[in-house]
């Protein structure tokens, strides 16, 4: 039988994480858990279940699998906090790949990890917890990135790149070979980086 998975958070990467799984075909989704949602409301053909509150009462009943279907643009803290609560409540974070990704032979994928279509992801990668590879980003080999990172869609990074926890990478971003980003910094869309920068920059 197919694990049944419970998704945290009902917005717009919510959909595209529903896609992943469907095409997957390596799990059944119980429902979505959403606070600003109206229960009973439909996403992609997925019910509103209800409110964060009820959690807990899913894990007992025995789905113990769970995702955080929240984006983030810049800012993690939402993501974390979801993170902390699903973990003091016991709950598994999954990793999802879409079917059309491509991910090569020993990279590492790191719980919670969200791997969207058109994604490759080339040998010698490690990517830790809760990342967000986005719609048709290339990663080269050798990269490593960080916990809480958003590589959005588009953006190609050459091989050796570091990027650090909570960064953000803008949509059609370009990082030549082994530049090293500090943590939480956003890269506006489009840019190109050809040199090193220090936690929290903005470039």
């Amino acid at each position: 039988m197919k694990k049944k998975i419970v998704l945290v958070g009902g917005g717009g990467h919510c959909k595209v994480v529903i896609d992943a799984i469907r095409n997957s075909k390596k799990f059944s989704i119980y429902g979505i858990v959403d606070p600003n949602l109206p229960k009973g409301k439909v996403i992609c053909g997925v019910k509103v279940i209800g409110t964060d509150d009820i959690l807990q009462k899913l894990f007992k009943k025995g789905i113990r699998d769970a995702f955080i279907s929240v984006g983030s643009i810049g800012n993690c803290e939402i993501r974390k906090r979801i993170h902390i609560k699903l973990m003091n409540l016991g709950f598994q974070l999954l990793v999802i790949v879409h079917p059309k990704a491509v991910v090569a032979n020993g990279v590492k994928l790191g719980k919670g990890t969200f791997v969207a279509a058109g994604v490759v992801i080339n040998p010698g990668v490690r990517i830790e917890e809760n990342a967000i590879i986005n719609t048709s980003s290339s990663i080269d080999h050798d990269c490593i990135i960080g916990n809480f990172v958003h590589i959005a869609p588009g953006a190609t990074l050459s091989g050796g790149v570091k990027v650090g926890d909570e960064s953000h990478i803008g949509v059609g971003a370009n990082i030549v070979q082994n530049i090293r980003i500090g943590e939480k910094c956003l890269l506006r869309a489009g840019v190109t980086l050809l040199e090193d920068i220090k936690d929290g920059a903005k470039f």
